[in-house]
């Protein structure tokens, strides 16, 4: 991933996340609520190349610690997502072409998005954070699962025009 690739992206997450934070998290879901972010963040994460993968999750999780509303040690998010990164990396091939498959690339998404806020529930348990009863816990990543499960094939198509949009010419072959 070159610096140019790496700077594009950081500013794109920052849009998401300023959506996220903006708009999304503001609507009252029922059951729990739902993470444009890492939806968008674990999808692109799936696009990349293995080191484009490890650095897009790495620089998502700086975006996510330096939030005014994360209440986690500063690194946990930037920790958990370069773990993620690095999981989908080496797993991405095995699973293979995603352009023929919208139906698989979606439960992908939704099966990381959930992986990753059970290891941030995980990490966070390591540090010594108090993040409520294990029943809460598993009904708010099973509500997340659920809501990206239902949102991922609406926007989806939308961030692989723009993905293709900012690929190098290098890049796209």
């Amino acid at each position: 991933m070159s610096w140019l690739r790496a700077l594009t992206s950081a500013l794109f997450l920052f849009f998401v996340f300023t959506i996220q934070e903006g708009a999304i998290a503001r609507i009252n879901f029922p059951i729990t609520g739902f993470s444009f972010f890492l939806a968008v963040l674990v999808a692109l994460m799936a696009l990349e190349e293995k080191s484009g993968a490890v650095v897009m999750g790495f620089i998502g999780g700086i975006i996510l610690d330096l939030s005014p509303t994360t209440n986690s040690p500063f690194g946990q998010w930037a920790l958990v997502l370069t773990v993620v990164g690095y999981l989908i990396a080496t797993n991405t091939e095995s699973v293979g072409d995603f352009s023929a498959r919208p139906g698989a690339f979606v439960l992908f998404v939704a099966f990381g998005v959930t992986i990753t806020l059970t290891l941030y529930l995980l990490v966070g348990t390591l540090v010594g954070e108090n993040a409520g009863t294990i029943g809460r816990n598993t009904v708010v990543v099973l509500g997340n699962f659920m809501w990206t499960l239902l949102f991922t094939p609406i926007f989806l198509p939308s961030l692989l025009r723009v993905r293709q949009a900012t690929l190098t010419s290098r890049e796209r072959s």
